[in-house]
C-alpha cells in the first residue's frame, strides 16, 4: 500500500512522465528558434504590444525546466503553432494552491476580469520560475516586499484605485522592525508580506477566515512570537485592560500592522477611556474648548483602525486624567512620515515654520477625526472635491490668492472652465487633471522653484503622467532641450496650452489663438503666415484653414530636413492631403510662408502684389473721383431736365433698353460683392476688414457671397455676348463695325476727346 505523502509523489511522478512522453515530439529547441528573438511581439485586441521573447539563459535555470515548453502550452502538438494559443492552467500540477488561490481576494478579482487582478506569472514569473529558497526567485523572502509592492506601494495602480485598508504599506514595513531584520540584517526568517497573508489565501481583514482578522490576529502573529501570547493574557488578568472580553486588545492594536516596531500606548489607554469624557466637548487647560469628538464619524473614517493614544501621545495612565501629559499637537509623521517630510518641505509647510497663520496644516485639507480616504468620494481629497478645497484658499478673494502675483488672479475660475475642470465638475470623470495631479498634494512648490512639479523643466514629465505618449514626443522634439542645444527658452506644455484655462485642441478658440500663441517665440515666420491665404482666412475667424500644428505637428515638431518630420520630402504630401483629399507632389509645393514683402527671396509676389495693388487703388482712386466729380454736375441737370419737362420744353430719352439696364445692375452688384469680400481677404489684418467679414456673417458666409457673384458676373458676361450677337443681327452690321464702331467699347481716340468733354462738362463749362 502506498502512503499518502508516497501516492501524492507517484502521481507527479506519473503525471510528469505522461506530460513528456507527450511532448517528445517537440523539443525545447525547436521553440526556442523564434522565441529567442527579442523583437518578437504580438499585438493584443486593444492595440496593445506583448513581447513574445523569452530569454534561454533563464529558462534553463527555472525548476520547470524537466516539463519543457510544452508541458504547460499543451495544446501545441507542432511548430510552427498556432497563432492563439490556450492560457496555460498551472492547476494540472498545483491543483490545491489554484484551489487555495480561486477564494481569495485575489483569485476573485481575476473571475470578475479585474484588470490590476494578479495572476500566477505575476509573482513567479512566466519562464523563469525559481524555487523559493533561491535568492534569485521573486518568491524569496528577500524579495517579497518588492515583489508586493509592484501593486501595493504608495503610487502603484492597487493601492491609488482600490479601497485598501491600509495606506503607505511599504513605507510603514521598511520602517519596522521586520524590514529591518530582512533588509538589513539578512534575516530571511523574518516576517514579510505572506507570513502574515500567507501566499496564496490573501483575504480582506473583514473576513472572518482571513489570517489577519482580529479574530485571527494573534494566532498568526504568534507562529513566530511564541511566547507573546502567554505574556499579554498576564498583562490582562493584571486588570490593566478591560475587562469586557468584547474589548480585549489584539497585536495590533498596540503594533501598527506594517510597521510593527512602534507600540502607540503603554500601559492601556483605550479609547473607551479617551470617549468617557470626549464624547462632549471639554475644556482646555490652555483656555478654549476641544470640541466633541463624533465618534461614528471616527469609526467609518480612514483611521477606524487607528486608536486615539496612535495620534494622541504621550498619555499617562497612572495619572486620574492620562491624556493631561499628552502634547497639544499631534504628530501625523507617527504614521504618515513622508508626506509630512514632503509638507515641511513645501511653500505650504515653509509659511508654517514661519508661525504664518494662513499655512494650511494636515488638518485644513483632511478634516481630524472623521478624515476620509481620497478614494470616498465624501472626502475633501477626492478629485472631484479637490478643485473646491484648494479654493478655499486659492478662489480669488481668499487669503492665498491676495498674496499672490496678479497673473495668479481667478485661477479657480479658470480652472472650472477648462477642459480639465469640465471634464471633472460637468461630466463627472475622476481621472482629469485637478489641482493635486499637477502641483502635488504634499509637496506643492512656486513654479520658481527648481524642484517644483511646475517648475518649467519639470513641466513635461508633469503632464506626462497622464498623456501618455506625449512627453516622448515632445522629448524628441525640437522643443525639447534634449535636441535643441541653445540659451533660449524654449516652450513647454504650458506655454502653448496655459496653466490653468487649458482648453480643447479642437476648440475654436483654441485654434484661433494658437497662431498668436506660436508668434511669441516665431515673430517673423508668423507674419510671412498671415500673408498665405491660410493666415489671412484665420484672420477672419475661419478655424478650418490648417494652423502651425496643422503642418507641423503638435508634439513632435521635427526639423523639416528630419526624414520623420510631417513636412519632409516623403511625408509632406500626407500632410496636405488630410485636409486637401487627393493632394499631389505638386500641390504640396505650396509656399506656407512665402511672402511679397521680400522681392530678393520672392520676385515674382513682391511685383503681383504691388501691381494688383496698384491696379486696385488706381481703379478705385479714378472711379471715386470720377463720381465725386459726377454726382453734384448730376443732380444740377437732373433739376434742369424735370423743369424743362413740367413746361414741355424737353423730354428724356433713355440709353439703354431694359435688357441693358438690367445686366449693368447685376453686374454693379456682383462686381461690389466680388470687391468687398475679395478686399475683406486682401487686408484681413486690417480692423475694417474683420468688421466686414463679421458684418456679413464671417468667413464662411463671405466665400459663399464672393461664388455667386462670380456666378453672377459670368452670367452677365455670357448674357452680354448673346446681347451682342443679338443686336448685330438686329442691325445688319458688320464685326467690324461692331467692334470698331462708333458703339465699340474699345477705346478710341475719339473717347478722348468725349473724357476731355465730360470733366468740362463736370466743372460746367459746358
Amino acid at each position: 500500500m502506498v502512503s499518502g505523502g508516497g501516492f501524492l509523489r507517484a502521481a507527479v511522478t506519473g503525471f510528469l512522465a505522461l506530460v513528456c512522453l507527450s511532448a517528445f515530439a517537440i523539443d525545447d529547441a525547436d521553440c526556442f528558434i523564434c522565441h529567442n528573438d527579442s523583437s518578437l511581439t504580438k499585438t493584443l485586441p486593444d492595440g496593445a504590444t506583448k513581447s513574445l521573447f523569452v530569454d534561454e539563459a533563464a529558462y534553463n535555470e527555472n525548476i520547470h525546466l524537466v516539463v519543457g515548453c510544452t508541458g504547460c502550452h499543451s495544446d501545441i502538438a507542432e511548430v510552427p503553432h498556432a497563432e492563439t494559443l490556450k492560457p496555460v492552467d498551472c492547476s494540472q500540477c498545483h491543483a490545491e494552491e489554484a484551489q487555495i488561490y480561486a477564494q481569495s481576494l485575489h483569485g476573485k478579482s481575476v473571475e470578475n476580469k479585474d484588470p490590476l487582478a494578479p495572476s500566477c506569472a505575476d509573482c513567479h514569473t512566466a519562464h523563469n520560475i525559481r524555487s523559493k529558497d533561491d535568492p534569485k526567485s521573486q518568491t524569496n523572502p528577500i524579495r517579497i516586499p518588492n515583489m508586493c509592492a509592484q501593486c501595493h506601494a504608495e503610487n502603484a495602480p492597487v493601492a491609488q484605485t482600490r479601497n485598501v485598508s491600509q495606506h503607505d504599506i511599504l513605507t510603514n514595513y521598511e520602517d519596522s522592525m521586520h524590514a529591518r531584520g530582512l533588509l538589513e540584517q539578512g534575516l530571511k526568517v523574518t516576517a514579510v508580506c505572506t507570513s502574515c497573508h500567507t501566499a496564496h489565501n490573501v483575504q480582506p481583514h473583514t473576513d472572518p477566515q482571513s489570517t489577519i482578522h482580529r479574530d485571527n490576529v494573534v494566532a498568526t502573529c504568534t507562529q513566530c512570537h511564541a511566547l507573546i501570547e502567554e505574556v499579554h493574557r498576564k498583562v490582562i488578568n493584571g486588570e490593566l485592560w478591560e475587562a469586557d472580553p468584547q474589548k480585549v486588545p489584539v497585536c495590533v492594536d498596540c503594533h501598527q500592522a506594517h510597521e510593527a516596531r512602534k507600540v502607540f500606548y503603554d500601559e492601556g489607554v483605550s479609547d473607551r477611556d479617551c470617549m468617557a469624557c470626549h464624547d462632549k466637548a471639554v475644556p482646555l487647560a490652555r483656555g478654549g474648548e476641544m470640541a466633541a469628538v463624533d465618534a461614528e464619524g471616527v469609526h467609518n473614517s480612514a483611521h477606524t483602525t487607528v486608536r486615539c493614544a496612535q495620534c494622541h501621545t504621550g498619555a499617562s495612565p497612572a495619572l486620574p486624567r492620562p491624556c493631561e501629559t499628552v502634547g497639544p499637537t499631534v504628530d501625523c509623521s507617527i504614521c504618515h512620515d513622508d508626506q509630512v517630510k514632503q509638507h515641511a518641505a513645501s511653500i505650504h509647510g515653509q509659511l508654517f515654520a514661519k508661525n504664518d497663520p494662513d499655512a494650511p496644516t494636515c488638518l485644513d485639507c483632511h478634516t481630524g477625526h472623521t478624515t476620509q480616504r481620497k478614494t470616498d468620494p465624501k472626502s475633501p481629497t477626492f478629485p472631484a472635491n479637490v478643485p473646491e478645497l484648494c479654493g478655499n484658499c486659492h478662489r480669488a478673494g481668499e487669503k492665498a490668492a491676495t498674496r499672490l502675483p496678479a497673473e495668479f488672479a481667478g485661477l479657480v475660475a479658470s480652472y472650472a472652465e477648462s477642459v480639465h475642470g469640465q471634464g471633472l465638475l460637468k461630466s463627472g470623470l475622476v481621472v482629469s487633471a485637478t489641482c493635486t495631479n499637477c502641483h502635488t498634494a504634499h509637496n506643492p512648490l512656486p513654479p520658481d522653484d527648481p524642484a517644483s512639479s511646475v517648475n518649467v523643466t519639470n513641466i513635461p514629465d508633469t503632464c506626462g503622467k497622464c498623456h501618455s505618449g506625449v512627453e516622448d514626443e515632445f522629448l524628441n522634439s525640437v522643443h525639447s532641450p534634449l535636441v535643441s542645444k541653445t540659451d533660449q527658452p524654449l516652450p513647454v506644455c504650458s506655454s502653448c496650452h496655459t496653466a490653468h484655462s487649458i482648453h480643447r485642441t479642437d476648440d475654436e478658440a483654441f485654434r484661433l489663438d494658437i497662431i498668436g500663441t506660436c508668434g511669441k517665440c516665431h515673430e517673423d515666420v508668423t507674419a510671412t503666415y498671415f500673408d498665405t491665404y491660410h493666415g489671412k482666412v484665420s484672420k477672419l475667424g475661419a478655424d478650418v484653414a490648417a494652423r502651425c500644428h496643422d503642418c507641423h505637428g503638435a508634439h513632435n515638431i521635427l526639423a523639416v530636413t528630419d526624414p520623420q518630420s510631417t513636412l519632409s520630402h516623403d511625408n509632406i504630401v500626407q500632410t496636405c492631403a488630410e485636409c486637401h483629399p487627393g493632394a499631389n507632389r505638386r500641390f504640396a509645393g505650396y509656399l506656407t510662408h512665402a511672402t511679397h514683402h521680400d522681392p530678393e527671396k520672392y520676385p515674382a509676389l513682391f511685383y503681383a502684389f504691388w501691381g494688383m495693388t496698384g491696379l486696385l487703388v488706381g481703379t478705385f482712386g479714378f472711379f471715386g473721383l470720377h463720381t465725386l466729380m459726377w454726382f453734384p454736375r448730376s443732380l444740377k441737370e437732373m433739376k434742369k431736365h424735370k423743369a424743362a419737362a413740367a413746361n414741355k420744353e424737353r423730354r428724356m430719352v433713355r440709353r439703354f433698353d431694359p435688357v441693358v439696364r438690367q445686366m449693368h445692375f447685376v453686374l454693379i452688384l456682383s462686381f461690389f460683392g466680388l470687391a468687398l469680400t475679395g478686399m475683406a481677404l486682401k487686408f484681413s489684418y486690417m480692423g475694417w476688414a474683420q468688421t466686414l467679414s463679421w458684418m456679413l456673417g464671417g468667413f464662411h458666409s463671405m466665400g459663399i457671397i464672393h461664388r455667386v457673384c462670380a456666378v453672377a458676373m459670368f452670367i452677365v458676361f455670357v448674357v452680354h455676348l448673346a446681347y451682342v450677337v443679338q443686336r448685330k443681327r438686329k442691325t445688319g452690321s458688320t464685326w467690324r463695325e461692331m467692334l470698331l464702331g462708333t458703339g465699340s467699347l474699345l477705346p478710341m481716340w475719339r473717347d478722348v476727346k468725349e473724357f476731355i468733354a465730360t470733366v468740362k462738362w463736370f466743372r460746367g463749362q459746358v
